[in-house]
């Protein structure tokens, strides 16, 4: 390969590169911005804490409460945290690229 060529490669890999880094920079606003409102949805976590001096609350509700509406946020939560947190590993990983 001549020099010419590997100059082409290199810019062409450096515009991909930009337009990642991009799409990371507005997939990781989105990511924030969805969990910090599904956080703030969530009902807090107080009325579990009779649990600490031994009094037991089970009822239908609390053994399912995987389904509720409550149960979908929380688990919507963590998916979106762990996307974010590939994202962000992404997006830095995708800076050593320049180096190259």
């Amino acid at each position: 390969m001549n020099l010419l060529s590997l100059n082409l490669i290199a810019a062409i890999s450096s515009g991909a590169v930009d337009i990642i880094r991009i799409v990371c920079v507005a997939l990781m606003a989105l990511c924030g911005l969805a969990i910090t409102v599904l956080v703030l949805l969530q009902p807090s976590a107080s009325e579990n804490m009779g649990a600490l001096t031994g009094q037991s609350y089970d009822s239908f509700y609390s053994k399912n409460k995987v389904r509720t509406p409550e149960g979908v946020m929380k688990r919507l939560t963590v998916v979106l945290s762990i996307i974010l947190a590939i994202v962000v590993i992404v997006f830095f990983v995708t800076r050593f690229a320049y180096d190259l």
